[in-house]
């Protein structure tokens, strides 16, 4: 974790309580703080991924870029780091994600971005992105996209390929 206090440090300006309070509040917020004096080689993929996050949170950037940040993570840890980068999202940072799960995106993003070949497909609030025809013509697969009872967002239903 300490890595991402290495954007704060100068010739002059070196290790800080600062940089502790950072790296704590990190930890505490991806659930590592026992895993501190861990070696990153020696955590399970899971936590590894955890440990990148809490790095990136140590970094106290405005702007947060991630791909795929929910692999390795069972279901569980999945739906609480979103909820986590949700938080951070409401207290000011902004977010940017791959994810390939659409109805994780669909729950958790203010705006979806749907790209095929290169090109954007879709742009703007998932429900006015997310649609039938839209998965249909950018994964080939059809679906219908209906409300999700827990979240009100748009989630999609896979029709049975036979």
């Amino acid at each position: 974790m300490a890595r991402g206090r290495h954007p704060h440090h100068t010739l002059l300006r070196q290790w800080s309580a600062d940089d502790q309070r950072a790296i704590d509040a990190a930890l505490a917020r991806t659930h590592l703080t026992e895993l501190a004096r861990t070696p990153v080689a020696t955590l399970s993929g899971g936590q590894r991924q955890r440990a990148w996050v809490a790095m990136v949170l140590a970094q106290d950037t405005e702007v947060i870029l991630l791909d795929e940040p929910t692999t390795f993570l069972d279901i569980a840890h999945q739906y609480e780091l979103l909820e986590l980068l949700a938080e951070l999202n409401t207290e000011g940072r902004t977010i940017v994600a791959v994810l390939h799960d659409l109805n994780q995106a669909a729950r958790f993003a203010s705006r979806l971005v749907v790209m095929c070949e290169g090109e954007i497909r879709g742009d703007g609030p998932p429900a006015e992105v997310l649609t039938g025809d839209l998965v249909g013509s950018v994964f080939g697969l059809g679906a219908e996209v209906i409300s999700d009872p827990q979240s009100g967002t748009p989630m999609v239903v896979p029709h049975v390929r036979r």
